[in-house]
């Protein structure tokens, strides 16, 4: 979006009228799983207490958008409903009670929202929140169970993992709502949203990684090569990046990887060859596959007496994991992580200052640019591992 275009539909956007009026807006909805999702005119109602309206301008697509899109979990189908959780947009109105926003701040939606009073906002060793926490699950509004959004017939639309960014307009709790720097370029701000601030953040809060140290990456999608350029930035000495796929290993250079493996090519187990590379282990490894098999190698690729292993691939599968509990005992760790362990409303908006002072690279991340009513060429890409991020303009 150029500056002009920007500063034009900004002053336009200001001299709105819509606070506590309803908003007909363009929506893709998706009607059941695996069904191309239908661009349709629904109605946003205002926000209620502790609720923001944004208008959304631009979105992206990640795998749990894909996943949730499939219906893969059962449990968790509620249709029609909008998805969408990576993005940035524009204030239109508050609610009762909402202090640290108002019409016209620029903001990103957080599916791992920070109330600010639960035990678990409250405690520094966590970024949970008890009731805004990531729940794919939750398909309405926390204040009385009920949707924002609706069809012109009045039929409701659910929500999806507290943000529905595939609508021109989306109603969130203030919660799952960060207010960020003004200057800060919009289209590059969706990234915190989700894949970015999880990768770099396993690397920054989560493994506290050092500079200096040794890091393999198992799964080279959006997380993964967040994974690594946070590991770059931070001074790690030697980034391994693993994938099945070579074609990821040009982008991954350019986000700092320092070497590639693809399992296909080896006659011995990934750690092994791993072990062979660093002297007996890496320092960190990071499981963004979903793969409970990647899991064991990524936990057997760290050196024994402090490796430590970062879980953030989404593992639909009931199995447990395959670890023996006396392997613990030679001193490897694993833990998980959810959103990169930051709290939202309180650290992403230093995060995304230095996004823009350039301490990381976000432009490696946007691999393609579409149209909103292209949505489904989006997810197209994604399911043809085209794409990293497709940025939607709405």
């Amino acid at each position: 979006m150029d500056v002009g275009y920007h500063k034009s539909f900004e002053s336009s956007f200001e001299s709105a009228d819509t606070t506590g009026k309803v908003i007909t807006c363009k929506a893709a909805v998706a009607w059941g799983p695996g069904q191309p999702l239908v661009m349709e005119d629904v109605q946003v109602a205002p926000p209620q207490k502790m609720e923001v309206r944004v208008k959304i301008l631009f979105t992206s697509i990640c795998h749990t958008d894909l996943s949730a899109w499939k219906g893969e979990n059962e449990a968790q189908r509620a249709y029609p409903r909008i998805l969408g959780h990576e993005a940035s947009g524009i204030v239109e109105s508050v609610g009762e009670g909402v202090e640290d926003m108002k019409k016209g701040d620029h903001v990103i939606p957080i599916f791992q929202g920070q109330c600010g009073n639960c035990v678990c906002c409250r405690n520094e060793k966590t970024n949970l929140c008890q009731r805004f926490g990531v729940n794919p699950l939750k398909s309405v509004m926390v204040n009385d169970g009920k949707t924002r959004f609706s069809t012109k017939d009045g039929n409701p639309i659910f929500h999806f993992l507290n943000t529905s960014t595939f609508s021109e307009y989306t109603v969130l709790d203030s919660a799952c709502v960060v207010k960020i720097d003004f200057e800060a370029p919009l289209e590059k701000m969706s990234l915190l949203s989700c894949g970015v601030s999880t990768g770099v953040g396993a690397a920054w809060n989560v493994a506290n990684l050092q500079p200096g140290s040794t890091v393999a990456i198992f799964g080279l999608g959006a997380v993964g090569l967040a994974v690594a350029e946070g590991a770059r930035a931070r001074g790690a000495s030697k980034i391994i990046g693993v994938d099945i796929n070579p074609s990821k290993f040009a982008k991954g250079k350019a986000v700092g990887i320092t070497e590639f493996i693809n399992p296909k090519d080896l006659e011995v187990p990934v750690h092994e060859r791993i072990g062979a590379m660093t002297d007996g282990g890496v320092d960190y490894s990071f499981e963004c596959a979903g793969n409970l098999e990647v899991l064991r190698e990524a936990f057997l690729s760290t050196h024994t007496g402090w490796g430590l292993t970062v879980l953030l691939g989404i593992h639909p599968s009931p199995m447990l994991l395959p670890l023996h509990p006396m392997e613990l005992f030679n001193g490897r760790q694993i833990i998980g992580s959810i959103f990169g362990g930051f709290k939202g409303k309180t650290q992403l908006p230093m995060f995304a200052k230095q996004c823009m002072c350039g301490t990381l690279n976000l432009d490696e991340f946007i691999t393609h640019e579409l149209p909103f009513e292209k949505i489904n060429e989006a997810f197209q890409l994604l399911v043809d591992g085209k794409s990293l991020r497709c940025l939607l303009h709405l």
